[in-house]
């Protein structure tokens, strides 16, 4: 096995271990995005000298012998998305109104990240503020999906999936408004989380809606992703809507199984997947109660509004968080956005207009309420709740970029999530017509354990996450 294509966890113990250095394990992932970057556009920026000073930064850490402790990314080899701001370094939101802004300061997480001693090797390319599912509303072009470049990796989070699945960095960050970690994870078989509402700071992080934003991250395994949040976690003082629970070892409780549990379907909602991505789900299905879980069948009566409600107050608060782009303090004129943020700021003006306001955003905002107890219903018989990610494979490059509503509608199994505040988890689940199938592990808020122990017990039996693309 090539060093790029290491997990975290293997990576790690390959540092500890001394087989090999962090400059080595960061020049085989720069190497690979040398060799494949121009082709699947994951990367907007490069930062290859400061990587590789890093690094070697990091290896004298590492030979003192305590680093560890402190540092649980020492020499880890990562990548950004474009939206989480990185002092001295081009923050772009993939957008051409900010094609050459530099922060004056780091993000939380990003802070986080490095304090943890991991390597920054670059910002990701993704759909343009966050807006899209399917990676081509980027103004720096699609990216591609590495199973087959004629098809979309899936969005907003599109190079943080695709640098992940073709080995370009062990991990990368990535954010999740309405499925955008979890949609892309999936189609590019590898693991996707969006934490709890506020379980992550926001601070630094280019809003796209902020009371639906979530900071997660895109990985190889489910323990990976552990080990990524066990660094992310945690109340800021930056961010009034980060929570003060405590942050819990979400390694502990890993490998401890699912027999007993019990995992609720919403029979309604696999009523709109098509076959090619319920059939691997059935199965997944299948292999869950295998391994002890009991599958009950849940009602989440309201689910069917949640696209509508959703595409009422993620445009509202796009207008909003938007309106600051106005080419005086920064960032360049506003003729500069693309069709999807010029479509979205519409939208969402109108909405939120007078005379609108009560028929549309009030209305929708109550509808979020009644989606939110839904789930907190369903709860009190489950430990967690099971579906597709994406009720269709992935589609060819261009296929939907015309048709906003069809693209719209590939959101509609992961909005809800967003809407009422809660974890979910993606895992790889199988292929169908050679193309990457995912499923969503749902939990109640702060559940983020659980659903590792789930998702984790899954990904033991299965082969899936192993497989890599042809590139």
């Amino acid at each position: 096995m090539e060093l790029n294509q290491l997990t975290i966890k293997n990576a790690k113990g390959g540092l500890k271990a001394k087989k090999f250095s962090s400059v080595e394990l960061t020049k085989a992932c720069l190497e690979q995005i040398k060799k494949h970057n121009r082709e699947l556009n994951a990367f907007i920026t490069i930062t290859e000298e400061d990587a590789l000073e890093q690094a070697k930064k990091a290896d004298n850490l590492a030979s003192q012998g305590q680093a560890w402790e402190t540092k649980p990314l020492l020499g880890i080899p990562i990548a950004l998305k474009d939206l989480f701001s990185t002092k001295g370094m081009k923050t772009t939101a993939a957008s051409n109104v900010l094609k050459d802004y530099v922060p004056e300061y780091d993000a939380t997480v990003v802070k986080k990240l490095k304090d943890a001693g991991a390597i920054i090797l670059g910002k990701l390319n993704h759909d343009a503020w966050g807006h899209g599912a399917s990676g081509e509303n980027s103004d720096f072009g699609p990216t591609k999906n590495p199973w087959n470049k004629e098809y979309v990796p899936g969005g907003s989070s599109s190079g943080s999936a695709v640098s992940v699945a073709s080995d370009m960095c062990i991990a990368a960050t990535g954010t999740d408004t309405g499925g955008s970690s979890r949609q892309p994870a999936s189609f590019c078989n590898i693991v996707g989380l969006k934490p709890t509402y506020g379980r992550v700071s926001r601070y630094g992080i280019i809003s796209m809606a902020s009371s639906l934003d979530s900071i997660g991250h895109i990985t190889k395994t489910v323990e990976d992703s552990a080990l990524f949040l066990n660094v992310t976690a945690g109340k800021d003082a930056n961010d009034a809507t980060t929570s003060s629970k405590p942050v819990p070892d979400y390694l502990k409780d890993l490998k401890k199984g699912i027999r007993g549990l019990k995992l609720g379907i919403s029979r309604k909602d696999l009523e709109n997947v098509d076959d090619e991505v319920k059939k691997p789900f059935l199965f997944a299905e299948k292999q869950l109660k295998d391994l002890g879980a009991e599958i009950i069948d849940i009602n989440l009566k309201y689910s069917d509004y949640a696209i509508a409600c959703y595409y009422i107050i993620q445009p509202s608060e796009v207008s909003s968080n938007l309106a600051r782009y106005d080419g005086v303090r920064f960032g360049s004129v506003r003729q500069n956005f693309g069709e999807e943020a010029k479509r979205r700021i519409m939208l969402g003006t109108f909405t939120l207009s007078a005379g609108y306001y009560d028929a549309y955003y009030r209305k929708a905002m109550q509808v979020r309420t009644l989606i939110k107890q839904d789930f907190e219903n369903a709860f009190k018989q489950v430990d967690a709740i099971i579906s597709p990610v994406s009720p269709t494979l992935p589609w060819k490059l261009g296929e939907k970029i015309n048709d906003p509503l069809k693209m719209y509608l590939s959101d509609i199994l992961t909005v809800t999530a967003n809407l009422a505040g809660i974890p979910g988890l993606s895992v790889p689940i199988g292929f169908s017509k050679g193309l990457p199938v995912g499923m969503q592990i749902l939990g109640q808020q702060f559940s983020e354990a659980k659903l590792f122990q789930i998702g984790h017990a899954y990904e033991q039996t299965t082969e899936w996450h192993k497989m890599k693309p042809i590139l």
